[in-house]
């Protein structure tokens, strides 16, 4: 079979995707310049934010998170060993992935379960779950209020 090719043949580009990708990767590189330059603020760091205001710590408590092998999830305090949450599976979906990345976070770098999670209320009314080895920390009123309610009746457990 002989494939005859009219001249007339040409591939043909819609103009208004190409013009849409490169406004998107212009934007984006203008957008970028304009941080490293110096005309909008970097993203907002909580602990240097807390700093600048004074935050206090209202409460805090060390914590330790265990999987079970039928799947559950308990929390204890490291000072006392008390049992302060524990979500079976299906349960507690929150504490479960937020635990589970700090793990993973320090599994990947082959730091063991020795030092505790810190858990903080600050005089603000902010949550934060730290974990003082890789120096990760989740704020846990960014996961909204049920999620934050959560590991505040952590803190609160037995400290009445």
């Amino acid at each position: 079979m002989i494939v005859d090719h009219n001249a007339h043949d040409h591939f043909r580009i819609h103009t208004v995707p190409v013009v849409a990708m490169i406004s998107v990767a212009v934007i984006s590189f203008l957008l970028t310049a304009s941080v490293s330059l110096g005309f909008f603020d970097r993203v907002a760091v909580p602990s240097e934010l807390r700093a600048e205001a004074g935050v206090q710590v209202a409460a805090s408590r060390e914590l330790r998170f265990f999987d079970e092998l039928d799947g559950t999830v308990r929390v204890e305090d490291a000072t006392s060993g008390a049992v302060l949450a524990s979500y079976g599976p299906g349960t507690g979906g929150f504490v479960r992935s937020t635990a589970r990345s700090l793990v993973h976070g320090r599994r990947i770098r082959g730091i063991g379960a020795e030092i505790p999670f810190g858990l903080t209320l600050w005089d603000n009314g902010a949550l934060t779950l730290s974990d003082p080895t890789t120096d990760k920390t989740v704020e846990l009123a960014s996961f909204g209020d049920s999620n934050r309610a959560v590991f505040a009746a952590m803190i609160e457990k037995g400290q009445q």
